[in-house]
């Protein structure tokens, strides 16, 4: 599992968390677009994914999409919040 992390996603919208391996060569928003999807069958609900932001629960870096996982602070057991932007 050289080329995988284990993050833990944390939606406290839904009040859900998951451990997931995510590969280190991926692209933030693939990887983002991923977690649309799952999350979205896994609580039945409809998430547009301009509305959604990865944050480093720690560090409370918010991820671009066009960063490579390798080259951001996301190693294994970091935590990372998914959250629905604000909208004004």
């Amino acid at each position: 599992m050289e080329n995988k992390v284990l993050i833990k996603l944390i939606c406290p919208e839904y009040d859900k968390e998951f451990d997931i391996f995510i590969p280190v060569n991926e692209i933030i928003w693939k990887i983002k677009k991923i977690f649309i999807r799952a999350i979205g069958d896994l609580c039945s609900i409809k998430i547009d994914n301009d509305e959604v932001e990865l944050i480093n629960k720690t560090t409370g870096k918010i991820y671009k999409n066009n960063e490579v996982v390798i080259d951001t602070d996301i190693r294994n057991a970091t935590e990372i919040l998914f959250i629905s932007k604000i909208k004004y």
